[in-house]
């Protein structure tokens, strides 16, 4: 639309609007500084509104891009970009009330002739078509009235306040603005019929008054016959004007709208103070609406519905499926329809409805054949829904052709469609999901039936079916026995026969089925000769068959065994490791403090009633915390230490007092009755400094915590892991929304405090494993690509909520990352424009968020009992490890060069005076009983 003289008038206005602000200005220096600063922000806005614009000649789809192109050149008084702005947008989609009401304002400020004016019109009828909005028509309604006194001007008026009435005169809560604004201009009309003070009307003049004020008594009436928001100030109103109601014509009307309303109330109440987008009040308003059974009233709550849920496909699939069966107006319809898709162009649902609904009303083919084109271009989460609209297109070609001709035009627009189709699924969808959205090729097993039933031409039929079997389907039985059906149907008998010869050949599935229906066809049509080549075809294929299935059970049963023995390995293994690892006693030079009396005294053992770290909580441990304790221990002992190098126990003393004292970290007491309000938290860094204090201030943002019990070794080390216990069960379920927070480079695992030991079946995941619409799964990602730089990214595509990088335990990055947005519509098109995308000389995988399910391995009750068998501590002599290579020895050994006597029987009996060897853990000693041992007192 042209500015004309109106926008010219406006720019003058906005300039002397700049002026006048000048004048009222300080001195020289301060409206020299205003001017410099108001150039530099001109100069960065006509940067960013070229910015927008090369954004929006690359995506043309972006939502967000438009909106903010519109409010800059809005702000800059812009007025002749404003207008293409806005007109490529309502191009592409429908447009908020917010944007029709400020589009039209500026455009009625600009209209200065009737020419201007129709064109106006013209913007608010675009503008009623996108969503029904009371304040739409009310300006409407208002601005028409300014063109009264043109040709017909008031019944101009009169006519788009009664569409108005009909679009949202129902409305319960905005209705009454559009009754009264109308009873308003029959009022002032009626002033403009009276005649001048102290004269007698004429017949003809007093007729006039009688019409108009029957107008408004009407108006009033039909109000007064609809449940509105006070209402009953309404009726107040209309007594005072007439002095006498009748209640004959209006009272009975009123009674019922007001029992109405009262029933409507809940509802609209539950509206007003429920959150946007409130969905489920109006899914309880539209399921109220739908028992009264008013198709006008159905017809507005959906509307209501959907001007705060435009992005909802099923609400939108719901409202067309009960314009398509109730009330079956074309115009109606079909708008809707055309909505529908707008606002959810990646629903296949919403397009198919759409295709049928313009069948049904009989639209031109040339609207149905454009559609479809449009459908094509939407941009489609699967590859299915691909193969969904062109079946449904596909359907609607048939339905257009006349089979009882041999050839027609639209036999061959058909044939030419399903070969269009095919290519299309091969070349288009394949290459973008890198599968095939039709894996059964029913859209060529749909051609072929069409061309053997209806076309009577078995030969393209059976070209077909051959086709589909060299696309993998030749191993499966349903498809031969779908391709036999077809020639037993429309074929004969010799083509069946090789249909399922070919079949025994291939199947691979179930091929005891295809030789039953083959023994079948022959029992009942074949000669001997033909019975005799069956059977012996199906024994030799069967032989085959079972010899497969032999091999291919045993080598299941071995890769099964193997498995098992890795698994019993791995078992096996970290058993000696822990065995070796409680084995180890500490040597006589190392760090221990001896006093006068001998005694000694030790660091503290492993935490008392401490939970194994692979059992407590809902996830393992990292195996780096594993080989940070193993470098412990050995640190502490010695690494491959001799006899040699041990001092002897003065040296012990003397080294021990020089030594620092080490600070006994606090015993861990783990109150089994308090894991509902406890959380395990692991992974954590092992040079932490402080990490109750921490932690304290991580965790109290989820709710009072009672106690954090950090886990050290016997160096008093940090050992990467601790329990968080809070005053309440809420305060610890939402710590563990933590779970992944990063913490001092580390990724922080936070898990319910569960003995998975005896809850085995426990598994916890934070992340949902189904189809998300609206979140992005990402891969190819530069190692060094942050979270910040993504974000930049992906944001011209609409609205991010939340980005998570994906780190490995030690917070490296993996190159994968999932970006949720507000909403499925944003998610697909970032999709379609950022899949391929280059970041930092790296091209990134896009893809919908549809993770496979998650499979753990199960336990073996083998293996079960294997890793709670308890596992003996070596037992050293009276004096422990001393310094000579004999004292090294265990007892245990020693007792081994007194051979024993043999019983009668052979078997080995143990020397008198040593008790035999317990299955047992030996009783644990204290610090003291170590002393004294190695000291031999």
């Amino acid at each position: 639309m042209a500015a004309g003289g109106g926008a010219a008038a406006a720019e003058e206005e906005l300039r002397e609007a700049g002026d006048s602000e000048d004048e009222g200005g300080g001195g020289e220096d301060v409206e020299t500084s205003e001017e410099s600063s108001g150039e530099d922000e001109e100069k960065e806005n006509e940067a960013e509104i070229q910015r927008l614009e090369e954004q929006l000649s690359i995506n043309a789809f972006d939502y967000n891009c438009h909106l903010d192109l519109i409010k800059l050149l809005r702000q800059e008084g812009e007025l002749v970009k404003l207008q293409r702005a806005r007109q490529k947008m309502s191009e592409l989609f429908p447009l908020t009330e917010e944007i029709w009401l400020d589009w039209l304002k500026d455009e009625i400020r600009m209209a200065s002739d009737n020419s201007e004016r129709e064109k106006v019109y013209d913007l608010f009828e675009r503008a009623v078509k996108d969503y029904i909005c009371p304040e739409i028509w009310l300006e409407y309604a208002q601005c028409s009235i300014g063109g009264i006194g043109q040709e017909g001007g008031i019944e101009k008026v009169r006519s788009i306040f009664e569409r108005a009435l009909t679009a949202v005169g129902l409305h319960v809560t905005k209705g009454a603005a559009i009754w009264e604004a109308f009873r308003e201009f029959e009022n002032a009309i009626l002033e403009t019929v009276q005649p001048a003070a102290g004269s007698v009307p004429s017949p003809e003049q007093q007729q006039t008054i009688s019409a108009q004020l029957e107008k408004i008594h009407a108006l009033f009436r039909r109000q007064l016959g609809i449940p509105l928001l006070d209402m009953e100030a309404t009726y107040a109103e209309y007594e005072e004007w007439s002095q006498e109601p009748d209640p004959r014509r209006g009272g009975q009307n009123y009674k019922r709208a007001l029992q109405q309303l009262q029933k409507c109330k809940p509802y609209e109440d539950a509206l007003l103070v429920a959150e946007t987008p409130k969905l489920a009040e109006y899914q309880a308003y539209i399921d109220f609406e739908m028992k009264g059974g008013d198709p006008a009233r159905i017809q507005l709550i959906y509307e209501r519905a959907l001007a705060e849920n435009c992005l909802v496909p099923d609400l939108w699939a719901q409202y067309n499926q009960y314009l398509d069966r109730q009330l079956k107006v074309k115009d109606l319809v079909l708008s809707a329809h055309e909505r529908a898709v707008r606002n959810c162009p990646w629903t296949v649902k919403l397009w198919k409805q759409y295709l049928l609904a313009m069948e049904r009303h009989e639209a031109e083919h040339q609207l149905v054949s454009e559609n479809f084109e449009k459908a094509l271009n939407a941009g489609f989460i699967q590859a299915t829904d691909y193969v969904e609209i062109w079946q449904a297109y596909l359907d609607y070609l048939r339905r257009r052709v006349d089979f009882t001709q041999d050839s027609s035009k639209e036999l061959e627009e058909l044939r030419s469609a399903f070969a269009h189709a095919v290519e299309y699924l091969k070349q288009e969808v394949e290459e973008r999901f890198s599968e095939s959205g039709d894996p059964s090729c029913t859209i060529m097993q749909t051609w072929a039936r069409i061309e053997a039933r209806l076309c009577h031409n078995m030969q393209k039929a059976r070209e077909l079916w051959d086709s589909i079997m060299t696309k993998g389907n030749a191993k499966y039985a349903n498809m031969w026995l779908e391709y036999y059906s077809l020639e037993r149907a429309h074929g004969d008998t010799q083509h069946c026969r090789k249909a399922l010869h070919r079949a025994v050949q291939c199947t691979t599935d179930y091929p005891e089925h295809v030789c039953e229906v083959l023994l079948t066809l022959e029992r009942i049509e074949g000669t001997l000769e033909d019975w005799d080549a069956a059977v012996q075809k199906i024994e030799n294929r069967l032989a085959r068959v079972n010899e497969q299935r032999a091999k291919a059970a045993e080598k299941e049963a071995a890769l099964a065994k193997q498995e098992e023995e890795r698994t019993e390995q791995r078992k096996q293994s970290r058993a000696e490791k822990r065995a070796a690892k409680k084995s180890k006693k500490p040597k006589a030079g190392d760090k221990r403090k001896v006093d006068e009396d001998g005694d000694g005294e030790w660091g503290q053992e492993e935490e008392a009633e401490q939970p194994s770290k692979r059992q407590k909580g809902g996830r393992d441990m990292p195996e780096e915390d594993e080989a940070e304790d193993m470098e412990m221990e050995m640190g502490l002992f010695g690494r491959g230490a001799s006899s040699k190098a041990v001092p002897s126990p003065s040296e012990a003393a003397a080294a021990a007092a020089a030594a620092p004292k080490w600070k006994e970290p606090p015993r861990i007491l783990h109150n089994k009755e308090k894991e509902n309000v406890t959380v395990f938290v692991s992974n954590l860094s092992y040079i932490m400094a402080e990490p109750e204090v921490k932690l304290r201030v991580l965790f109290e943002s989820c709710g009072e915590v009672a106690e954090i019990r950090p886990v050290f070794s016997n160096k008093g080390a940090f050992r990467g892991y601790c329990y968080v216990e809070f005053k309440d069960e809420k305060a610890a379920l939402q710590a563990l929304s933590l779970d992944r927070r990063p913490v001092e480079g580390r990724p922080m695992f936070v898990s319910p405090c569960i003995d998975k030991a005896k809850n085995p079946d426990v598994k916890v995941f934070k992340y949902s494993s189904a189809l998300e619409k609206h979140k992005l799964f990402i891969s190819g990602l530069p190692f060094s690509c942050t979270k910040e730089e993504l974000e930049e990214a992906c944001k011209a595509h609409g609205n991010v909520k939340e980005i998570r990088l994906v780190t490995n335990r030690a917070g490296k990055p993996k190159g994968l990352a999932y970006v949720e947005f507000e909403n499925e519509a944003q998610a697909s098109q970032a999709v379609l424009k950022m899949d391929g995308l280059t970041i930092k000389d790296q091209v990134i995988k896009v893809a919908i968020s549809n993770p496979p399910a998650r499979r753990f391995p199960e336990r073996s009750e083998a293996a079960g009992r294997a890793s709670q068998a308890p596992i003996p501590r070596q037992v050293y002599g009276s004096r422990g490890k001393g310094r000579t290579q004999l004292s090294m020895v265990p007892r245990a050994l020693q007792r081994q060069n007194n051979p024993p006597a043999k019983a009668a029987n052979g078997m080995a009996q143990d020397p008198p005076g040593i008790p035999p060897l317990s299955s047992e853990e030996p009783k644990k000693m204290s610090n003291a009983d170590f002393a004294r041992m190695l000291l031999n007192k």
